[in-house]
């Protein structure tokens, strides 16, 4: 069995001298706003991540309704600029703070994360303008955004294997593997746009064996450890995870719905056994932590609610227009990206890492929106024709995404006092 000491971790970092605890706060940069904004790499992808997600959204809604004509599929935009554009700039600047600790490694230089970020923002604004009027154009965004993943990939990597703890754990392994299927899928992508072959498997291995996968790994790290909690962990748990997460790609990619059905139980009591068996301060614990508990245990309830889900349709013969998926990006992934981004944010900028009402507010509205998507998914699969909902779930996307960038933007930008 492998423990987690939560005190016992914390001293380790706190004693080490390689590894800073906590990256310079705003009184030792400069002040000016461009430095600061760029003095720590959670701040400029974070920011960024929300920006875009906000404009990505936009416009697959404009497109979806039929108000914009893309170039590409209204589908594939929805789902390429939402795991490479939007997902992985928030994993990026979380990982690119937290990792070189899991590893215990040098923190990144900064001209290594400024020249990753860029690349990413000319991918986005490449891809967003090809899809507006050139297929050409969106596959050069395409190399770019492939481009400025592989350097980050690189990145990770070169952490790993300098870092002293790296291979004393497997966390920070499994991570890394993670953010080498995200580079497949990505790459998949890039060459499904002059074949049309590859789209379904890119698609699969982005959002399992990449996008839940990795935020999997480093929840059931981080959750704990945020928790204060010592608990048995077992050391089978994240190979189990991610070997089933694999399998899922393939048979879902096979069309074997029945057998993926199978999986994804499997995979939701596996989790959920686990989860419980961890005993986490659930009803005892401040917003900024039980967020991140809601969010864990959405991972496991998406699976399983998914299944259930695809069964009924199976059996009726109608279409839920991927619950599954929304269930789990919104419920999970979206769920754990502003509770840890919110943590961090306020954490790094010198404040105590506290949610107050408005975050409060903005965590149960997470969960408003996720009610909505689902709704929509019911509606579509009992022919109520009640297409404002889907008007109703991506607006409520988009408030979401505004109100914390209203509040947690200038946080990032100057570093202002809340």
């Amino acid at each position: 069995m492998i423990y987690i000491n939560t005190f016992a971790v914390k001293q380790r970092y706190d004693n080490t001298k390689k590894v800073p605890l906590m990256i310079n706060s705003a009184s030792d940069t400069s002040k000016s706003k461009t430095n600061y904004f760029l003095s720590q790499p959670h701040q400029p992808f974070f920011l960024f991540g929300v920006i875009w997600a906000i404009i990505d959204m936009l416009i697959f809604a404009l497109a979806y309704k039929g108000i914009l004509t893309l170039h590409i599929s209204p589908l594939e935009f929805h789902s390429y600029s939402l795991i490479f554009i939007v997902f992985t700039q928030f994993f990026i600047g979380f990982l690119f703070t937290t990792f070189p600790r899991f590893c215990q490694s040098n923190t990144i230089a900064p001209t290594s994360y400024k020249r990753i970020f860029y690349l990413f923002q000319a991918g986005a604004l490449l891809y967003l303008i090809g899809a507006l009027s050139s297929g050409l154009i969106a596959s050069l965004g395409k190399t770019v955004l492939l481009i400025a993943l592989g350097f980050s990939v690189q990145q990770f990597y070169h952490i790993y294997k300098t870092g002293t703890m790296s291979h004393n754990t497997s966390d920070p392994f499994w991570i890394l593997t993670g953010f080498w299927f995200g580079l497949g899928a990505s790459f998949l992508f890039w060459i499904d746009t002059f074949t049309g072959f590859f789209g379904t498997l890119a698609v699969k291995t982005a959002f399992n064996n990449y996008l839940l996968f990795v935020a999997f790994a480093v929840a059931q790290r981080m959750v704990p450890f945020f928790s204060h909690v010592m608990v048995a962990k077992n050391p089978l748990l994240i190979k189990t995870v991610f070997w089933l997460f694999l399998l899922k790609t393939a048979v879902a990619a096979a069309e074997l719905t029945w057998v993926e059905i199978v999986i994804d139980l499997l995979l939701g009591i596996v989790m959920l056994k686990e989860f419980l068996h961890w005993k986490l301060p659930i009803f005892n614990s401040p917003s900024i932590l039980w967020v991140l508990h809601l969010a864990l245990f959405w991972l496991p309830a998406g699976l399983i609610l998914g299944a259930l889900g695809e069964i009924a349709a199976l059996l009726t013969q109608t279409h839920l227009a991927l619950m599954q998926t929304h269930l789990l990006a919104i419920g999970f992934m979206t769920t754990i990206l502003i509770g840890f981004g919110t943590r961090v944010t306020l954490g790094h900028s010198g404040q105590p890492p506290n949610a107050d009402r408005f975050a409060t507010n903005l965590f149960w509205f997470i969960q408003v929106v996720l009610i909505i998507r689902f709704f929509y998914s019911v509606q579509y699969a009992a022919g109520w024709e009640m297409t404002w909902l889907f008007d109703l779930s991506f607006t409520t996307w988009l408030i979401l995404f505004t109100l914390w960038a209203w509040r947690y933007g200038p946080v990032l930008y100057r570093g202002k006092k809340l």
